[in-house]
């Protein structure tokens, strides 16, 4: 037989001692969600107070050691230019014809007169050739005519000699006049036929002298097929290769002019463009200091050769020649150069390079000047000596710094040695 279903109480029925039972296996889960807000709190005051232990960067501004040169306090203008030789030249032959040699490249050292290269020269050579067979074939010639002169001296002093026994014989009446006649001829003959040897000797030597010229005409066209050194110097470009057809005076297509480019070092000089505005505040041998781009750690001593008198109405400069003291072998044309004209000449000590920064990064401390140079992320106080003023730079005597490190700008008071920074951007 099924159970009955259960009846259900009735609300004002009182429960049994067994449903008032406490659970308590759901207590601990109650505990444990209670507690963490506790622990996130612990954990965020923790979080706080590491974070308020941690120091604090500075953020400053920073400067770089630079190595200054005291010459620069005597500037009173500064200009650019270019490294030039005075003496400069396109080296290419008179004549016209293959380049079949060419004994020099880029850097060759050539003296004057020296042989660079040499045209084919086989059509001159033939025409100095012949001039020299009619040189010989004139004098031949003349041997010929002082040969035939010979005998017609010869022939006028027999006849002569004869002329004058029959005018003895006539004047004895021992012979005709007719025979007399005769002899006057034959004399008149001989004397007309050395005058005309006399001529034909002076032809062949007008002759020899005429082919001598002539040797002499190809054997400067021979010269002009020889390419010479007009100058001492150095090849700077060679422009033309064995096989190369040297036409100097046309611009045809495949043919070149000059062989090589070569400039005499011992001319080089700077030319400086200089304002308009500015040409009165120089002059004539004012002593300048010379800087070029591929050496900048050279200072080369100068002065104002010329002022060019005309202006550049394009760029509103006037061209001013500087030359060099003294040169030196890594000084090349074409190089750029800055030239600072000085108000007095630099010495020798004025071209040496010192330590200098910002005036902005000394500050004292305990009397004492010093900077703040970056290590790392902190900064050490480092003890200096400030020197002369040069430009807008600070000279700093001593060894402590070196050129190229980073130092503190505008330090706050409250910056000291091991204190961490960082560098705020610009």
């Amino acid at each position: 037989m099924a159970d009955a279903p259960e009846v259900p109480r009735p609300p004002s029925e009182p429960r049994s001692l067994s449903s008032l039972r406490i659970d308590r296996s759901a207590a601990p889960l109650k505990r444990r969600r209670r507690l963490w807000p506790w622990l996130l709190g612990a954990l965020l005051l923790a979080g706080a107070g590491a974070l308020a232990l941690v120091p604090r960067k500075t953020p400053v501004q920073v400067a770089s050691v630079l190595a200054a040169y005291p010459s620069q306090q005597y500037a009173d203008l500064t200009a650019s230019g270019y490294v030039v030789a005075q003496r400069r030249a396109a080296v290419a032959s008179k004549g016209t014809g293959r380049l079949v040699e060419l004994r020099v490249r880029e850097g060759s050292v050539v003296k004057q007169g020296e042989l660079i290269g040499r045209l084919d020269a086989s059509d001159v050579q033939a025409a100095i050739a012949a001039a020299e067979a009619g040189v010989a074939q004139s004098q031949a010639a003349k041997v010929q005519a002082e040969a035939a002169m010979g005998q017609a001296r010869a022939e006028l002093a027999n006849a002569e000699i004869e002329l004058k026994r029959q005018q003895e014989l006539r004047a004895q009446g021992f012979i005709s006049p007719q025979a007399v006649d005769a002899a006057e001829r034959r004399a008149a003959v001989a004397r007309s036929t050395l005058g005309w040897q006399q001529a034909a000797i002076a032809s062949a030597k007008a002759a020899i002298a005429q082919s001598q010229a002539q040797v002499q005409v190809q054997q400067v066209n021979q010269a002009n097929t020889e390419i010479r050194a007009p100058f001492d110097g150095v090849v700077l470009v060679k422009n033309a290769n064995v096989g190369d057809m040297i036409t100097p005076f046309s611009s045809a297509s495949g043919t070149s002019g000059a062989v090589v480019t070569m400039a005499d070092m011992a001319t080089l000089e700077v030319e400086a463009d200089v304002s308009e505005s500015n040409v009165a505040r120089i002059k004539p041998d004012q002593p300048v200091e010379i800087t070029l781009d591929a050496l900048p750690d050279a200072r080369f001593r100068g002065s104002v050769a010329r002022i060019v008198p005309t202006v550049d109405r394009a760029k509103a400069t006037v061209m001013t020649k500087i030359r060099f003291e003294s040169l030196d072998p890594r000084i090349l044309p074409e190089m750029s150069a800055k030239v600072s004209f000085l108000s007095r000449p630099a010495t020798a000590a004025d071209q040496q390079p010192v330590i200098a920064v910002n005036p902005k990064a000394i500050v004292q401390r305990e009397g004492k000047p010093v900077v703040f140079r970056l290590a790392g992320e902190t900064v050490e106080a480092v003890a200096v000596t400030p020197g002369r003023k040069i430009g807008d730079l600070q000279e700093l005597a001593g060894g402590g710094l070196k050129s190229g490190e980073r130092v503190v700008l505008s330090p706050a008071d409250t910056l000291k040695a091991g204190s961490q920074v960082v560098v705020a951007a610009k």
